[in-house]
């Protein structure tokens, strides 16, 4: 069995001292995939290269920019390989880990937000695009696919608390989510919702409002997306609310890749 987790920790620095690393060693997943790590490996000391008392491999895509997005892959098992989008315009953000695990690829991403008024709507979803671009190569080289990480959309009115309320909003807006409905029916399962039809299940909630997360007054925003064809390895896909340390929570997979 294989786990796998995502969290988007809001600045990897600020999460280390709200206990992610204790959570790490805890835990003790397979791979773990940070998003928003909003830092430079420079600015890093040596525990968040090595945690869990070197358990892990750490593997590390920066935005120049300092202090903004970021992703990052900590995993027990070396990858095959590990590589970027190679669009510079994404790389330069930090937004994409892709890693090579032979029996499956695990696409790490921190989709951009569209911003009020859907100011980077077409960055957005040429990202979208570039990302499912990407998916489909490797299903055609006969290789499976596992996509995670923030994707910055709720995809239905299910997936956040006040629908009306945010429609027009960054993260629900009509394109965004049309493209989740394109994406999720060529092919690729939102696994979280293959297993959980119920509402009230959120994956981020605003610092804005002190009582949004203990009202649980949130939105789904991060997911595990597959091919179809790993759906009959997936076993479970769940969401972990009760993990603090940032304004999201992980969400986590498991694969059964005996089967």
């Amino acid at each position: 069995m294989i786990r796998i987790f995502s969290w988007n920790v809001n600045g990897i620095r600020a999460c280390a001292g709200k206990g992610l690393f204790e959570w790490l060693e805890a835990e003790s997943p397979d791979i773990v995939c940070l998003q928003e790590t909003k830092a430079q490996p420079e600015q890093l000391t040596k525990e968040f290269f090595s945690p869990a008392g070197g358990a892990y491999k750490a593997y590390w895509a920066s935005a120049k920019k300092k202090g903004y997005s970021g992703t990052a892959i900590y995993c027990k098992q070396e990858p095959r390989s590990i590589s970027f989008l190679g669009k510079s315009e994404y790389d330069d953000e930090g937004r994409t880990l892709i890693a090579d695990f032979g029996s499956f690829v695990l696409i790490s991403a921190y989709f951009p937000n569209s911003q009020d008024g859907g100011a980077r709507l077409d960055y957005k979803l040429d990202f979208c695009d570039t990302v499912w671009k990407r998916c489909d190569k490797l299903v055609k080289e006969g290789k499976h696919v596992v996509v995670t990480g923030d994707f910055n959309i709720a995809h239905k009115p299910i997936d956040l608390a006040n629908p009306k309320a945010n429609e027009g909003n960054p993260g629900y807006l009509p394109e965004e989510r049309a493209w989740m409905d394109k994406y999720t029916s060529s092919g690729y399962v939102d696994t979280f919702r293959h297993f959980d039809k119920e509402p009230g299940c959120y994956t981020w909630w605003t610092v804005r409002v002190k009582t949004a997360r203990e009202n649980n007054i949130g939105w789904r925003l991060d997911y595990f997306c597959v091919d179809q064809g790993l759906m009959a390895k997936v076993k479970a896909s769940s969401i972990h609310p009760g993990v603090l340390g940032s304004d999201h929570c992980p969400v986590s997979l498991e694969l059964d890749l005996t089967l």
